[in-house]
């Protein structure tokens, strides 16, 4: 039987590592998957397997200084977990700061396991020059962008472009609806500090379009039941929005339940689909809006000290994945001090009301989208792992 060690530390890693798991489970039913992860892959692994993206998914500089401690614990029983089990491979799921120095530590005590990366880390983004770092410790790279694969074959390491797990996974949420032209979806983040830091923003742009045009009403993806409690939180602290149209079928933070406001909980690819345009904060929801054809402005604001930290190793001109993909704006970006409301209602108005602004961005969006490759990325990089493991597929 053979044994692959999985680590995911963020809800999105969780997602892919998930369907990676189950396609290799189709392919060779007698796999043992160990590790950590989240609640989906512990659904496919069996209660062997350790959930703590809970605690691991932590945004910006101050919290991961804050949770050094639980890190370093973390670290520890990992590596110690790996060099005591053995197993055939080590896949490692995105979440570079906590992965990447695991696989260095790992080619330094055991030096024959094999290592290979999926959701391979933005490198590119930050040092182009830290792809050669990760050489000795990684034996394969799972590439889901289609230029990240050249980068990392120019620098030594064996890497495969097998395509955005994203599609598959969306191409099953897809469902048959005709979009609201009075819907605006809020897409503030799926971490707590995100929320925290960008739905005031949103709440505030909220009520400044509602004064432009009344009929509005907003719809919030919340990704948790946790999340939708700040968001409410954060909705009580504010004053009440003016009433919207769908009076009815909205609720808001308060027992008054009068804010144009409805947040769901776990429905972030139906309001994509509903709403005439959206406002989406930074990072995968951008690729799932510009999937869904949902125009949409791009906001970003995180604690200062992550900021400036960040400006000093990320070297790309744009925030977006569309805009990165496409090298060039596609889509309007907002971040730290850019991000205010009065600017973001403005970038907004375009979208929802001028017919080629809409139509400029959306076919922009289909030409992003047709880079990232067809469905059945899971399947190529379960392919992948098990023919580098030596079991064919």
């Amino acid at each position: 039987m053979k044994t692959i060690y999985f680590v995911a530390g963020e809800v999105s890693a969780d997602n892919h590592g998930a369907a990676l798991m189950r396609s290799l489970r189709k392919l060779d039913p007698e796999l043992k998957f160990i590790g950590r992860g989240g609640p989906q892959m512990q659904q496919v692994a069996g209660n062997q397997f350790k959930n703590w993206i809970g605690d691991a998914a932590v945004l910006g500089l101050w919290e991961v200084l804050r949770k050094y401690g639980y890190f370093r614990k973390q670290f520890r029983e990992t590596l110690k977990e790996i060099l005591a089990s053995k197993p055939d491979v080590v896949v490692l799921i995105d979440y570079p700061g906590f992965n990447l120095r695991l696989a260095h530590a790992l080619q330094r005590q055991s030096p024959q396991q094999k290592v290979i990366y999926y959701i391979s880390p933005q490198v590119w983004a930050w040092n182009p020059g830290r792809i050669k770092r990760m050489a000795p410790s990684v034996d394969l790279v799972l590439c889901i962008f289609p230029f990240e694969a050249d980068l990392y074959k120019k620098s030594g390491i064996p890497a495969v472009f097998v395509g955005h797990p994203m599609i598959e996974r969306l191409q099953a949420r897809k469902i048959d609806v005709e979009r609201d032209s009075d819907l605006i979806g809020l897409f503030p983040g799926s971490r707590l500090r995100e929320v925290r830091k960008i739905f005031p923003v949103m709440i505030e742009t909220a009520r400044l379009l509602l004064q432009a045009r009344p009929t509005l009403h907003f719809q919030v993806a919340a990704a948790s039941e946790q999340l939708a409690g700040e968001m409410n939180k954060a909705l009580a602290a504010k004053t009440p929005l003016p009433l919207s149209r769908g009076e009815g079928r909205v609720r808001g933070a308060t027992s008054q339940n009068h804010h144009a406001i409805q947040i769901k909980v776990g429905e972030t690819a139906e309001i994509m689909q509903c709403a005439w345009a959206g406002i989406v904060a930074s990072g995968s929801a951008t690729l799932e809006a510009a999937y869904f054809r949902t125009p949409f402005v791009l906001v970003y604001k995180v604690a200062w000290p992550t900021y400036l930290a960040a400006r000093l190793v990320v070297n790309v001109k744009h925030l977006g994945m569309p805009n990165l993909l496409a090298d060039k704006e596609v889509v309007p970006e907002f971040i730290q001090q850019q991000a205010k409301p009065d600017a973001i209602a403005k970038a907004a108005q375009p979208l929802m009301e001028d017919t080629r602004t809409r139509d400029r961005m959306i076919s922009e969006f289909d030409a992003i989208i047709s880079k990232l490759g067809s469905s059945g990325a899971s399947e190529r990089a379960a392919r992948a792992i098990l023919k580098e493991i030596g079991r064919p597929a």
